[in-house]
């Protein structure tokens, strides 16, 4: 995906969430995710707010033809607390999103974690 349209879809997310009341601290727009840190608001459920995010950008990507074909997100989505003294490294974390999948695709990194922190991966029971 284009580094423009990345920029865009970024700015829309922060955009929107505002919109919504939802703090959104940073985010990351990859090809194949995306990674949002987020201050959830009381009065919405992860699920909730997973919802808003999703059907709200995929609206917006499909009505702006931000892409050549339709878009839509896969199911599901993974969401983890954050203690508040580890913030910093997520921020971090999601700020060298691009170096660190030069070394390490999201498919590896993703069994890595599943296996790092024994989450039961549901698609694989």
């Amino acid at each position: 995906m284009l580094k423009n349209k990345r920029k865009t879809i970024s700015d829309y997310f922060y955009k929107y969430s505002k919109e919504k009341n939802i703090y959104m601290k940073i985010n990351h727009i990859n090809a194949e995710h995306v990674h949002v840190l987020i201050d959830l608001p009381s009065n919405l459920s992860i699920e909730e707010c997973a919802k808003l995010l999703k059907g709200s950008s995929s609206h917006f990507i499909n009505s702006n033809r931000l892409l050549n074909h339709k878009f839509s997100w896969g199911r599901g989505y993974g969401a983890f607390s954050v203690s508040e003294s580890s913030v910093s490294k997520v921020i971090n974390y999601i700020k060298i999103q691009d170096e660190h999948h030069r070394t390490k695709s999201f498919s590896e990194e993703y069994e890595l974690f599943i296996k790092k922190y024994g989450i039961r991966n549901n698609k694989n029971g």
